[in-house]
């Protein structure tokens, strides 16, 4: 599977650069696009798997989620430029319903086929699912409650000092989980992972030099990618909302979809909850804020309203992963129960 991806990255970035330079057709440029990022996350995920080896799985799972949400983080700066504010909304959903109910569904399923019983850190499931009731419910219901009374002026002031508050929050629960209670709340399971010595893929320099390549080359193509949503869309007969919860969010994720699922796969499934949950709260918590704050620096501002088939679909899923989760265990059916759940929502999607 790595030569295969080795060779659409030798293929894939060439043909990008030389496409855009020479105005391809785009629907032909958004398949190569899109070819190419998921590609080149397959390069981040596996320097990440290495970093996560050294690092432990806590920090590894942060930094798989911090460098696949950095390919959608990218694109949503790229789509904000273009004044594309729907399909940046769209596609936060679609990372918040996609790591939930896709990536967890996949890793549980597929780990659970290989294992009868897969088990993770309680605490850490414990701890997670208060972060996820308190940035999707709180957080995003709150503005869009209070924006019904209010003007624009005002529901960007709310959204704003929300993002704040979130941003704060997360950088917080970060402190709390790395510095000031790191190891308090280590899961035997966690232990025995740590005694089984594995030695990673790549050293810590050249994953690090990858990692940084492979974003540089995602930021050029991802700029590119933006500018083909329209004519696909027409084309296709996709809504940007479509686009958004289910393209850009499979294709600005797929470095965390491939890792969680792998990690599962090897039975381990702290670092698989770690990027699936870490993922989401990351989006909700630091991506989505930030992107509100970006926003302001250009000539049409994002709020933190999201429409309610959106807000409905992420409740959902929140409270969905919740309940299956928080018994720090898991099976291929509760996978498929996930799976499930995001289909039904994606056929919602596309025929809205």
């Amino acid at each position: 599977m790595d030569k295969i991806f080795g060779i659409l990255v030798l293929i894939g970035v060439p043909l990008s650069i030389i496409g855009s330079l020479m105005h391809w057709p785009s629907v032909m440029m958004f398949i190569i696009y899109c070819v190419s990022i998921i590609a080149l996350a397959s390069y981040m995920g596996r320097a990440t798997e290495s970093l996560a080896i050294v690092a432990g799985p806590r920090v590894g799972g942060l930094l798989n989620a911090t460098f696949g949400n950095a390919v959608e983080l990218i694109i949503s700066i790229f789509a904000l430029q273009a004044g594309l504010i729907e399909v940046v909304l769209a596609s936060l959903t679609g990372s918040v319903i996609g790591n939930l109910l896709l990536v967890a569904g996949l890793s549980f399923f597929v780990g659970g086929i290989k294992y009868k019983r897969q088990k993770f850190n309680v605490f850490d499931a414990r701890h997670n699912s208060g972060l996820l009731m308190f940035a999707v419910i709180v957080a995003f219901v709150i503005p869009e409650i209070f924006a019904m009374s209010m003007d624009t002026r005002s529901t960007i002031s709310l959204s704003v000092g929300i993002s704040i508050i979130l941003i704060i929050l997360y950088l917080a629960a970060l402190f709390f989980k790395l510095v000031t209670h790191r190891g308090v709340y280590n899961s035997q399971n966690e232990e025995r992972n740590g005694e089984a010595h594995e030695e990673p893929e790549w050293g810590k320099g050249k994953s690090i030099l990858v990692l940084l390549i492979a974003t540089l080359a995602v930021a050029y193509i991802s700029e590119n990618l933006v500018h083909t949503f329209e004519v696909v869309a027409k084309s296709f007969g996709w809504s940007e909302l479509f686009i958004g919860v289910i393209i850009v969010a499979i294709v600005g994720n797929a470095a965390e979809h491939a890792s969680a699922i792998v990690m599962a796969f090897k039975n381990k499934m702290d670092v698989a909850v770690e990027i699936a949950v870490g993922s989401t709260l990351q989006v909700a918590m630091f991506v989505a804020p930030v992107l509100v704050l970006v926003s302001l620096l250009y000539s049409e501002s994002m709020s933190l309203i999201f429409t309610i088939p959106e807000l409905v679909s992420m409740v959902t899923a929140v409270l969905l992963t919740v309940v299956i989760a928080n018994d720090g265990e898991t099976n291929w059916f509760e996978g498929a129960t996930l799976l499930a759940a995001y289909i039904i929502m994606g056929m919602g999607f596309y025929l809205l």
